[in-house]
């Protein structure tokens, strides 16, 4: 038995007490681990503090290392997070829908957890806690495998974790970490059939490809966000190129290494000449790199880098943007199937009829009109934490929170009835 076995066969034998478990008691470890992790957080400073000082000296970007950095106010939001759960309605036992056969059989669709969890993510430790408490409301148990970068915090948070779920009588391993970070591990975690319910990939690209082509286990794909904001030709003046600018610069700059930022514009080659100043302009405080077509380079000259299809194609998480001049918004949008994630996508427009087409044609979790892809999010969707956005379409898509987390069982009342 390999050591990633060692974990599934723990978290199995503790999947029946968090299934079962009142809403009461979960919510009773939830202000624990809340309490805990506000007690303790010179620790977790601490721990993250060798993590920060590994990531400088293998020289991670700056934007990856804020990805990394807990502090204090982070750690409170982490806190807050679960205690948002604790008011949240609980899923579990939840009736969707029900009905009367003829032959009086009473039969009800009702939500049950998942089981037993596996996500495997990187560099933001956050992620630690949200899903795992995320796991907790919804009655699984969960294992994490974050990436080598964050250890020492993880291994931290989840030991704090352990601590006050243990403390209301729940059993420890309904949250455990994979202290080992190497490659094999993470492919034995892939291979977890018969432990793991599910697989769910929090990363970049190369890792949620990495996970699809391994795994033998059910995995929900999440995460990468190759996202765009299109310019549409119909602004009205002054204030809605402002407008356009300000949804740029928030959607590129506000925190580039996360998802939800923007790794490509396109504008209409009508507006282009008033937009791409004012977006460089704009991006001069956070020395953003744009690599561009010819249009946007004749427009901006030669501060702007030439693009590539391998830029098109990539989720930079980073302070680089990848800009085209479209002809029109076929053009656009034809662009955007091609590149696109089918994560997040915006267009800013005054024309219903564009907005409506944009909508209703693009593919992706989430489409925006005038407004900035930041928001894909499930604490700003109103839902609390997430596990992670989805991207595919089975079982659930964009942010995932505590419903996204179970599944059905149909509960059959009868008195007697025999099928003929």
């Amino acid at each position: 038995m390999n050591y990633a076995e060692t974990l599934g066969v723990k978290a199995k034998a503790a999947e029946s007490a968090i299934a079962t478990a009142a809403p009461q008691v979960k919510n009773q470890a939830l202000e624990a681990i809340a309490e805990a992790l506000l007690q303790r957080q010179d620790e977790i400073v601490a721990a993250n503090e060798k993590d920060l000082a590994a990531a400088e000296q293998n020289h991670m970007s700056k934007a990856m290392q804020d990805r990394l950095r807990l502090t204090p106010a982070r750690i409170a939001g982490m806190a807050e997070a679960a205690r948002q759960l604790i008011a949240a309605e609980d899923p579990i036992g939840a009736v969707d829908c029900g009905t009367i056969r003829p032959n009086g059989l009473q039969i009800l669709k009702t939500r049950v957890p998942l089981g037993v969890i596996g996500i495997i993510f990187e560099s933001r430790p956050n992620v630690t806690v949200d899903a795992a408490t995320l796991c907790l409301k919804a009655g699984n148990a969960v294992i994490l495998r974050g990436g080598k970068e964050a250890i020492h915090s993880n291994m931290a948070l989840a030991a704090i974790m352990r601590e006050a779920v243990a403390s209301v009588g729940l059993p420890a391993d309904i949250i455990q970490l994979v202290e080992d970070t190497s490659r094999e591990t993470a492919a034995d975690m892939m291979h977890l059939t018969g432990y793991l319910d599910v697989l769910i990939p929090r990363g970049g690209a190369g890792l949620i490809q990495a996970v699809l082509r391994q795994s033998t286990v059910p995995v929900i794909e999440t995460g990468a966000g190759n996202c765009h904001v299109y310019v549409d030709k119909c602004l009205h003046g002054e204030a809605d190129y402002e407008m356009a600018v300000r949804i740029i610069d928030n959607a590129k700059t506000q925190r580039p290494s996360v998802c939800n930022a923007i790794e490509g514009l396109v504008v209409h080659k009508d507006v282009a000449a008033e937009i791409l100043p004012r977006v460089q302009q704009a991006f001069v405080s956070h020395d953003v790199t744009i690599y561009g077509d010819a249009a946007t380079q004749t427009i901006l000259g030669e501060s702007v880098q030439p693009v590539t299809e391998e830029l098109y194609d990539t989720e930079f998480n980073d302070y680089k943007i990848t800009v085209k001049v479209a002809e029109d918004i076929d053009d656009a949008m034809a662009h955007i199937a091609k590149y696109s994630t089918k994560h997040s996508e915006c267009i800013i427009t005054r024309d219903l009829t564009a907005a409506q087409k944009f909508q209703r044609t693009v593919d992706a979790a989430v489409v925006y009109v005038n407004a900035s892809t930041r928001f894909t999010d499930g604490g700003e969707f109103g839902y609390g934490a997430e596990i992670g956005i989805s991207t595919q379409k089975l079982h659930a898509r964009g942010p995932m929170g505590l419903h996204e987390l179970t599944t059905v069982k149909y509960l059959v009342n009868g008195d007697g009835q025999i099928r003929v």
